[in-house]
């Protein structure tokens, strides 16, 4: 019954949040339905593109979720369900909801430009380019972290003797086939929809069709490759995706696999309600465990930096301002895509939680990976039903893919931002080298190649350090937005605690890893990682003490001038 108590209270705050203070939001900055947006105004059919407000949806949700809202809440599940639960829910709605929908916003006023476009606009031309740097620090992380992640869930061991297409497949097998499956049904769903003429609705029936006859084959027939080719694989895979028009792949990629987090949900949840009446698992966490663990690690700043996209994410700043906002067919979508789908992914964060629960009375590695453990304790709910184990680990898969794929293109964006210069529209108008370098296909190689390169490594330093670069990078997309909004005169004083807090925190945590490699490099004890990790932590720190320092004589001029 616990843990029915525990969903029941996240999602009725959850709503109160979005009805009250979504809207209140949207009021305080002027959110105009009546307003042309980016996708109208400037459609390219490549990558300004008008979406229905359920495709966004879909898009803007797989690409914030991935696999951040269950990795994060269940490793942070060692504090107690009490922290993990209230940062969820209050992180969501104050912290991380503010940050998207604000950055969207600001985003569809500068023509769907990234967050480096918004503090150029504010916060001048040096701090622009810092900030590019910034998040493309960030972004390689991310595609280093996810390359990672999904090549491991989709190799086959070498040992096991065979490879290609293979009977009897084991759970890899069976999520590297679905995933394959999936890039072509959402060809398929693009060409119907934005060149046959077909209505989003008999799509979308076809697409479901599709969904459960891939998944189908692929509990019966497996794709076996080594963890090499699958790195191999999914960087061309990436490449090509960043390049192509959103149309053809992201869009209905995205939109489709959606509905398999919805279903993730919508199961969860069911078995929650089952478990409670039935009594077929215990919720097992402690409430709290204390501010301080027996392993030395503080509840702050690290429950704040681990439960990330449940609570509050940098990475969701890039998607809003780089592909959700060229996709917006109005205004009117904003609050639903950008402060709806945070609220949503807090939903999921206390679903995990939930999940380890069951199962445990805290994550450990004996658990296996995050999603094993998810996958685990909803099974639990069912009397340890395999194949809602199956089925759910390979959702977690799917959308681990889905954030690659969505932060290459990002990152093919700001790299061309990084070199154009003031009244340049693309590569097109660019002169001499920077007609090269602003190119997108540049761009695109240069960060795959670093990401894959990194990822193939399999450092465990790579995850170490994304989570706290991307929480500090949502507390300067923060300052990036606060600040705008005050030059453009609206209300920004709900940014400023949220911004504050989440620098605060960040900036502590990459400050206790810098002391840590410093004292492991004096003792004689630092890896190759140990370095690596110690140089991407200092240039973050830097980076961001500058941007920090510039925002705050930006705000202020802003509170002078006002004053006057």
């Amino acid at each position: 019954m616990t843990a029915l108590l525990i969903i029941l209270a996240a999602i009725v705050l959850l709503v109160i949040g979005y009805v009250t203070y979504g809207s209140w939001l949207a009021k305080q900055w002027g959110v105009d339905p009546s307003r042309k947006t980016p996708a109208v105004t400037m459609e390219d059919g490549v990558d300004y593109v008008a979406a229905p407000a359920a495709v966004l949806m879909g898009h803007h949700f797989s690409s914030i979720a991935g696999a951040g809202p269950i990795n994060g809440p269940i490793q942070a599940s060692v504090f107690g369900w009490v922290p993990v639960f209230l940062w969820c829910v209050i992180g969501g709605i104050f912290f991380g909801g503010l940050q998207d929908f604000g950055s969207l916003f600001a985003s569809i006023r500068h023509d769907g430009k990234s967050v480096g476009e918004i503090i150029g606009d504010s916060m001048g031309k040096r701090a622009k380019k810092l900030f590019i740097i910034f998040a493309l620090l960030v972004l390689i992380l991310v595609i280093a972290s996810f390359v990672n992640v999904v090549a491991g869930t989709f190799f086959t061991a070498p040992d096991a003797g065979q490879f290609g297409f293979v009977l009897h497949p084991n759970n890899n097998q069976t999520t590297a086939m679905i995933s394959f499956l999936f890039i072509i049904l959402a060809i398929v769903y693009g060409i119907l929809t934005n060149r046959v003429g077909m209505k989003t609705g008999p799509a979308t029936v076809i697409g479901l069709a599709g969904i459960v006859i891939s998944l189908v084959i692929g509990l019966n027939v497996g794709l076996a490759l080594s963890r090499t080719a699958w790195i191999v694989i999914i960087g061309l895979y990436i490449t090509v995706a960043s390049l192509i028009p959103v149309w053809i792949m992201l869009q209905p990629r995205d939109y489709l696999s959606s509905f398999l987090l919805y279903a993730m949900m919508l199961i969860a949840i069911c078995g929650i309600v089952y478990t409670a009446f039935s009594g077929n698992a215990t919720f097992q966490l402690p409430a709290f465990n204390g501010w301080k663990l027996a392993d030395g690690r503080m509840l702050f700043p690290t429950l704040f930096i681990t439960v990330a996209c449940g609570a509050c994410s940098g990475f969701h700043s890039l998607i809003s301002t780089g592909t959700s906002s060229k996709q917006l067919a109005t205004e009117a979508h904003a609050k639903a895509i950008g402060y709806g789908s945070m609220l949503i992914e807090s939903a999921l964060g206390v679903i995990s939680l939930i999940a380890v629960g069951m199962i445990s009375t805290g994550y450990t590695a004996d658990l296996g990976s995050p999603a094993s453990a998810f996958a685990n304790g909803i099974a639990a709910m069912f009397n340890g039903n395999a194949v809602i184990a199956a089925l759910l680990t390979l959702a977690v898969s799917v959308f681990a893919l889905t954030s690659l794929d969505t932060g290459t293109r990002l990152s093919r964006f700001m790299f061309s931002e990084l070199f154009l210069k003031e009244g340049e529209a693309s590569h097109k108008d660019a002169t001499g080298v920077r007609s090269i370098l602003t190119h997108p296909l540049t761009g695109t190689a240069f960060m795959v190649i670093i990401g894959c390169i990194l990822g193939g490594l399999s450092l465990s330093q790579i995850w170490g350090l994304f989570g706290a670069a991307n929480q500090l990078l949502a507390g300067i997309a923060l300052l990036a937005v606060c600040s705008w909004l005050g030059q453009v005169g609206k209300n920004n004083k709900m940014f400023y605690f949220p911004m504050a807090f989440m620098l605060c925190a960040t900036i502590s945590s990459l400050v206790l890893t810098i002391k840590a490699k410093f004292g492991m490099i004096g003792g004689g004890t630092a890896a190759w990682g140990d370095w690596f990790q110690l140089v991407f932590a200092l240039a973050m720190v830097i980076l961001a003490v500058i941007l920090v320092i510039e925002g705050i004589g930006t705000l202020g001029r802003q509170s002078a001038k006002a004053g006057r």
